[in-house]
C-alpha cells in the first residue's frame, strides 16, 4: 500500500494546479568530431574470459563519457547505422561508444546462457573497464533496445563504479510472464526465431580471423567451437524443455535469475524507459517505470509500435513528440554524464500513444492517478452490458483451436512487427468469422470511452477435456465493421490460480492478476464443472470514440504467437469449451477507465516476480 505521506503528495499533485511545465522542443547538438574505431579490443573478465568489443571514438586525443552497448547479435551486425541505431552519432558529439558482444557470441569468447548470473557479472565487470579506459573521463551510459535494454537494467542493479545513467529502450521485465509463456503457453512466433537470430551472429566468424595471423585463426575457430557447445547446450535445450512440459515451463529460479524485475529496486541511477502498445514487453515496461519512479528520476515514453519499430522510434519526431529517440537520448545523457544544460525537466513523466486519438499524449502517471475500474459483462445475444446477469442465460462456446488468430494484431506483435506484412493482421474481423471463438459486443457508445492500463477479463468457463487454453482480444469495432485489435490476454485453465498479494487491485476491483505458474500453482480441471479464470489482459491505451463499439473475443488459441507445451496441448486438444454467464457465474471484463476524482492506488507487489 502507498504510505500516507506518499497518498498526500498525490493527493496534492491533482488538486493543486501544477507549475506550467515548458513546451516540450526538440534538442540536439552539430557534430564535433570526425571518428576512428579500434576493432575487436580484448575486455578480460574476472574468470579469465574475454569479450570482443569495437569502440568508436572521437578523432582527437582527450577524455570523455562512454555509452556502452553490450549485444548478442555480432557487433560487426549492429556497429555503424543499423535497425539498432547510429552509434556514430554519439560519437560525433563527444562520447566514447562501446559495442561489447556478450559471453558466447559474435567474437567474444564462452559459452551463451542468456542473462545467467556469470553474464550478468560480465555487464557490471565492463562497465568498470570502460570507466577505467585512457580514453575515458571515469562517467559511464548504457543505450540500446531489446536484449541490449534489458541487460542495462541487470548491470545498472549491481552499482558498477562509474555508472551514471541508463536509457534502455523496449525492456523485458518478466522472463517468464512478458514473453516467453503468456498465460503458461510457449512463445513460438517470437521465442525460436530470437534464438535463431542469436545462432546466426554466434556462428559467424570474427574479423579477426581473416587477418592472416594464424594464431588469431586458431583463436576463432577455438571460439566458434564454444559457441556451438553452447547452441545445444542452451538453445536446443530451452526449445525442447519448454515444448515438452519441462521445469523450463514453469516459472522457478531460471526465469527469476533472467527477470529485471526481480532486481530493478537496486537501480540508483537516472532511467528513461520506451515502450510499445504491440511490443514484445508490452507488459512490464510500465511495470518497470512504476518500481523506478519512486527513487530515481525516470521516464516513460509509449509509442504506437512493434518491437523493431519501437527500438527506432519509428516516426519520431512526429504527432505531439518533437525530437527523435537518439535526441532523447543524446539530451539525457549530455544531461548526467557531461552536466550540460538540456532543460531535461520539458520531457513529460509519462508519454503515451491513444490508439483512437491517434497521436501522443502526455499524463501524470502510470498508472493514471484517475483510474477508475468499470465492468461490461458478457451477456446473452453475445452482447456487452453494464447490467449483471439476474437470470438464467445460455452459455456459448468455442472449441480449442490451436492455429486460431493467424489474422490479428498478436501476429504482427509477437513476430516483432515481421506478420505486418500479412494484410489481415489489421482487422480482426476476418479471423472472428473463422476461429470457432466467439464474440461480446456493446452497443455503439454515446459518448467516447477512454481505457488506460491492463484490464481483467474474468471468465468463467467449463469444457469437456482436462485442460484448457483461452484467448481474450480487446477491440474497437468501427461502424464500417473494422474490428481493431488493441490489446490480448492469455490463460491456461490448470494455471489459474491467483495470487492476491501480488495482484494489482484499485478501488477493491481485481484489475491485474498475478498467476504464480509454479507446478505447486496448478489447479485440476474436471470435465464439466464450472471454473472461474482471471485472465491478465496486458495494458494499453485507447479512446473508443462515439459510435464505435467494443468488443471482447474470446478463442481457443493464438497461432502464430503461442503453443501449449505437449502436456496441456494433449489435455486440452478437441474440446469444447462453455463461456458462462448467468447469476451464479456472472463473466466480465474490467476495464481501467479513468473517472474525474483521484483515487488511491494500491501499489501491488505483482511486480515482484
Amino acid at each position: 500500500m502507498l504510505r500516507k505521506i506518499g497518498f498526500a503528495a498525490l493527493v496534492c499533485a491533482l488538486l493543486v494546479p501544477a507549475a506550467a511545465q515548458a513546451k516540450w522542443s526538440s534538442y540536439d547538438r552539430p557534430a564535433q568530431y570526425a571518428t576512428v574505431t579500434d576493432k575487436d579490443v580484448p575486455i578480460t573478465m574476472s574468470d579469465g574470459v574475454k569479450l570482443y568489443a569495437d569502440v568508436i571514438r572521437p578523432d582527437k586525443p582527450g577524455r570523455y563519457p562512454v555509452l556502452l552497448q553490450q549485444t548478442p547479435y555480432n557487433k560487426n551486425l549492429v556497429d555503424g547505422s543499423t535497425a539498432f541505431g547510429d552509434t556514430s552519432y554519439f560519437a560525433q558529439r563527444g562520447y566514447v561508444v562501446v559495442i561489447e558482444d556478450v559471453r558466447g557470441t559474435g567474437s567474444s569468447q564462452g559459452q551463451w546462457q542468456s542473462f545467467d548470473d556469470r553474464e550478468q557479472r560480465d555487464g557490471f565487470e565492463s562497465v568498470q573497464w570502460a570507466a577505467g579506459q585512457s580514453w575515458s573521463d571515469g562517467k559511464v551510459g548504457l543505450f540500446g533496445p531489446s536484449y541490449m535494454g534489458l541487460n542495462q537494467l541487470l548491470t545498472a542493479a549491481q552499482h558498477p563504479n562509474g555508472l551514471k545513467a541508463i536509457f534502455p529502450t523496449v525492456p523485458m521485465a518478466d522472463g517468464y510472464r512478458d514473453i516467453t509463456y503468456s498465460g503458461g503457453s510457449l512463445n513460438t512466433g517470437f521465442i525460436p526465431l530470437w534464438l535463431g537470430l542469436v545462432t546466426a551472429g554466434s556462428l559467424a566468424p570474427p574479423e579477426y580471423a581473416a587477418d592472416g595471423n594464424p594464431n588469431d585463426l586458431v583463436q576463432a575457430v577455438t571460439e566458434l567451437a564454444g559457441h556451438v557447445t553452447g547452441v545445444g547446450g542452451f538453445q536446443l535445450n530451452a526449445v525442447v524443455n519448454g515444448a515438452t512440459g519441462g521445469d523450463e515451463a514453469y516459472d522457478g529460479p531460471f526465469w527469476k535469475t533472467r527477470s529485471p524485475i526481480e532486481v530493478v529496486d537496486r537501480i540508483k541511477v537516472p532511467t528513461f524507459v520506451v515502450g510499445g502498445l504491440h511490443d514484445l514487453f508490452q507488459r512490464g515496461e510500465p511495470l518497470i517505470y512504476e518500481r523506478l519512479k519512486r527513487r530515481v528520476n525516470t521516464r516513460l515514453l509509449v509509442g504506437p509500435w512493434t518491437h523493431v519499430d519501437a527500438s527506432t522510434g519509428a516516426g519520431l519526431p512526429g504527432n505531439g513528440v518533437p525530437e527523435s529517440l537518439s535526441q532523447m537520448e543524446l539530451r539525457w545523457f549530455d544531461h548526467y554524464l557531461k552536466g550540460m544544460k538540456t532543460k531535461l525537466g520539458q520531457i513529460p513523466k509519462v508519454t503515451q500513444w491513444a490508439w483512437g486519438d491517434n497521436r501522443f499524449e502526455t499524463q501524470r502517471d502510470w498508472p493514471d492517478p484517475r483510474l477508475a475500474p468499470s465492468r461490461q459483462y458478457l451477456r446473452a445475444g453475445k452482447t456487452l452490458s453494464v447490467h449483471k446477469p439476474t437470470t438464467n442465460e445460455p452459455s456459448d462456446q468455442y472449441v480449442q483451436n490451436p492455429v486460431a488468430g493467424i489474422c490479428t494484431e498478436s501476429t504482427s506483435q509477437w513476430t516483432a512487427g515481421l506478420g505486418g506484412q500479412i494484410p489481415c493482421t489489421t482487422d480482426n474481423s476476418g479471423d472472428e468469422a473463422t476461429n470457432g471463438g466467439v464474440s461480446y459486443t456493446t452497443a455503439p457508445l454515446k459518448r467516447n470511452l477512454r481505457i488506460d492500463g491492463p484490464i481483467l477479463a474474468n471468465l468463467w468457463l467449463s469444457t469437456t477435456r482436462p485442460d484448457a487454453v483461452a484467448t481474450v482480444r480487446v477491440l474497437d469495432v468501427g461502424p464500417d465493421g473494422k474490428a481493431t485489435d488493441l490489446t490480448d490476454g492469455w490463460l491456461t485453465a490448470s494455471f489459474r490460480k491467483n495470487d492476491p498479494s501480488r495482484s494489482r487491485y484499485v478501488r477493491g476491483r481485481l484489475l491485474q492478476p498475478w498467476h504464480p505458474f509454479t507446478k505447486d500453482s496448478v489447479l485440476p480441471v474436471t470435465s464439466g464443472e464450472p471454473m472461474r479464470l482471471p485472465i491478465e489482459v496486458f495494458p494499453t491505451n485507447a479512446v473508443i470514440a462515439k459510435g464505435h463499439s467494443l468488443r471482447l473475443d474470446v478463442e481457443g488459441g493464438d497461432f502464430p504467437h503461442q503453443l501449449p507445451p505437449l502436456p496441456i496441448a494433449l489435455n486440452e486438444l478437441g474440446g469444447t469449451v462453455q463461456v458462462l454467464h448467468d447469476p451464479q457465474h456472472p463473466s466480465y471484463i474490467e476495464l481501467p477507465t479513468l473517472g474525474k476524482q483521484a483515487h488511491r492506488l494500491a501499489v501491488p507487489n505483482l511486480t515482484r516476480g
